[in-house]
């Protein structure tokens, strides 16, 4: 693998006192790379090889090596990147939906992450310690914004208001598993129970609003 102050270099444009920025082109590349590597890392495991996430990102490999010199650095910003857009949902949700309603669909958008992510557990149980910073980040972009959520349904009037986030989380995370047939229809239709769940002790007259 490369040096990584290489790889760092490619495609950015310096923007004021020490600030570095990828070009359009090279943010098009690098997004178009992690989704590749993604959905590779679902079909074939973390092991898959590099060229075959080059060539269905229509990268090429020098591309791959040059913004992730180890393996371990494109597993994490894959990681991340779903973090993100899992946790940006939420505020989308929010602006587009009732309270109550935003919070179901983002169960439901939280259920396609952990299907997503289950591409990545054998590297990220590995022990390695380049993944070691990984729950955190999870804990620090998603807790929040499922607490926004919990909370204006909570203060519509929607959903009972002594939900944890944690015990969502672990939940939906729970539902989810392999061991529960694997299959993300049930894993939905289990969190659509689940969120209905939330409405128990609610004022009828309430729910009715919706």
């Amino acid at each position: 693998m490369k040096d990584k102050t290489e790889s760092r270099s490619a495609g950015l444009t310096r923007r004021g006192p020490g600030v570095r920025r990828l070009r359009a082109d090279a943010q098009r590349n690098l997004d178009a790379l992690l989704q590749s590597a993604m959905a590779v890392f679902a079909t074939s495991g973390v092991d898959a090889p590099v060229r075959q996430i080059a060539e269905k990102a229509g990268v090429g490999v020098g591309t791959v090596y040059r913004h992730f010199p180890q393996r371990s650095d494109l597993i994490v910003a894959v990681f991340r990147r779903e973090v993100d857009a899992c946790a940006d949902a939420a505020a989308a949700l929010a602006a587009d939906h009732e309270p109550d309603q935003a919070l179901a669909r983002w169960m439901q958008r939280y259920v396609d992450f952990i299907s997503a992510k289950r591409g990545l557990a054998a590297a990220l149980h590995s022990g390695d310690p380049a993944y070691d910073t990984l729950p955190g980040y999870f804990q620090k972009r998603l807790r929040p914004a499922l607490q926004t959520l919990l909370e204006a349904a909570a203060a519509a009037g929607e959903m009972r208001a002594d939900v944890k986030p944690d015990d969502l989380l672990r939940a939906v995370a729970s539902l989810s598993a392999p061991a529960h047939s694997g299959d993300p229809a049930q894993a939905r239709r289990m969190v659509a129970l689940l969120v209905d769940g939330l409405r128990y002790g609610v004022s009828p007259s309430k729910l009715n609003r919706r």
